[in-house]
């Protein structure tokens, strides 16, 4: 990272909610990271998320939640991760 006063821009720290959504269906069992902006979503929820290349639409089941992460503890890059469609 470049400093600031050296003449170079810091990077603007993002934030966001992450959810762990296992993939109903799938054997094995497929478990990926998603980002959410759904505010009341608990552990054992079923939902809406995209899947695979083609961004399938498939139901999941909420494993694990982690509100609030910053760009730089998140588990994925956050605009990289696919977003929660629903809560269902």
């Amino acid at each position: 990272m470049i400093h600031s006063l050296a003449g170079g821009k810091l990077r603007d720290i993002e934030y966001a909610d992450f959810v762990k959504v296992q993939i109903i269906d799938k054997d094995p069992p497929q478990i990926y990271w998603y980002t959410t902006d759904i505010i009341d979503l608990k552990i054992g929820d079923k939902v809406l998320v995209p899947y695979g290349a083609n961004n399938i639409l498939v139901e999941g089941v909420i494993q694990k939640i982690e509100r609030n992460l910053n760009s730089q503890n998140a588990p994925m890059p956050i605009r990289r991760t696919k977003q929660i469609v629903k809560k269902i």
